[in-house]
């Protein structure tokens, strides 16, 4: 059974064929094919979310499927039944399962036992539904014709603030894994984890980004300049110190200038201004969050495609 659990589950022939397909969609919309006709996914959400959850409903309901949305915390889960008993009983009435949760370890036990493909809707190493839309958001620019991974080989994303989060685990092996330059830069005690490093070299892939806790070096020459929330969904009791470490690293127009001139800035969101990034660099023309917001559903879309073609779904 193939999964989506982490950016390398796709080979780059297979991540190639997603983006053209999303751009297929993205310009046929609403007139995608029913690939999910009468197919029935779940949803399983052990965390909040908006985009996650709005994208992928309409890309099910677009795709001809019918989405189911299930809470953790309303369902046997909730009341502590075992992952492999809950894969088992979801694998026999659905015909694939997007989770978004916290410990990775949740998602690859439910692809233990589960006959149907799942889908990492989020977990807190990483996030690779994100990562691939925000790619397509890119080859929009750098080769909106044939959108060829290869135009991304040698551009240089640096992802400022929480550098230990999911969104800069992702990121770091999305540059490895296509080709492409990255810098990190976050203060002292949030440098890229072990656990990190291992996962790129368990997929063969080389540690090569550069992290610093200089904003201003880390930006220079960059292509893309990326943040996210200081303060994660779980880390709420650490807030007040998170803000004051990383209030160096917030992306404001002074720094955007020290990168290229033509740089793009961009964010998952939920954005909040003031603090990661100011509101100018929010409402400034380089700004491309709304489109990476809206490209979640045409990639989505794309990664089902894949994954039911490659399971025979």
């Amino acid at each position: 059974m193939q999964h989506f659990l982490k950016e390398t589950d796709f080979t780059l022939e297979e991540a190639q064929s997603v983006f053209q397909t999303a751009k297929s969609y993205k310009e046929a919309r609403p007139n995608n094919p029913a690939i999910l006709d009468q197919q029935s996914w779940g949803l399983l959400f052990y965390k909040s979310s908006t985009r996650t959850r709005v994208s992928f409903e309409v890309g099910i309901h677009e795709l001809g499927g019918f989405p189911i949305v299930l809470n953790a915390q309303n369902t046997q889960i909730g009341r502590g039944e075992s992952v492999a008993d809950s894969a088992k009983v979801l694998s026999r009435y659905l015909q694939g399962l997007v989770i978004r949760t916290f410990d990775h370890s949740i998602i690859e036990g439910f692809t233990v036992d589960a006959t149907m493909p799942i889908v990492n809707g989020l977990t807190d190493f990483n996030h690779p539904c994100q990562l691939y839309s925000d790619l397509f958001t890119l080859l929009e620019r750098f080769a909106p014709g044939d959108m060829n991974i290869d135009s991304l080989k040698g551009k240089k994303v640096t992802f400022l603030g929480d550098t230990a989060c999911n969104m800069a685990n992702s990121w770091i092996i999305c540059a490895a894994y296509f080709g492409m330059e990255i810098a990190l830069a976050g203060p002292e005690g949030f440098a890229p984890s072990a656990e990190l490093d291992a996962a790129l070299e368990a997929n063969g892939l080389p540690i090569k980004y550069k992290w610093t806790t200089d904003a201003y070096q880390a930006v220079e020459g960059a292509d893309v300049v990326y943040t996210d929330v200081w303060v994660s969904m779980g880390d709420e009791a650490e807030a007040e110190t998170r803000l004051k470490q990383m209030a160096p690293y917030q992306v404001n127009s002074n720094l955007m200038n020290a990168a290229k001139k033509e740089a793009y800035f961009m964010h998952c969101l939920p954005a909040h201004p003031g603090k990661e990034v100011s509101q100018d660099v929010l409402d400034a023309p380089q700004s491309i969050i709304f489109d990476q917001a809206e490209n979640r559903l045409h990639t989505q879309k794309a990664i089902l495609a894949q994954l039911t073609k490659l399971n025979k779904v």
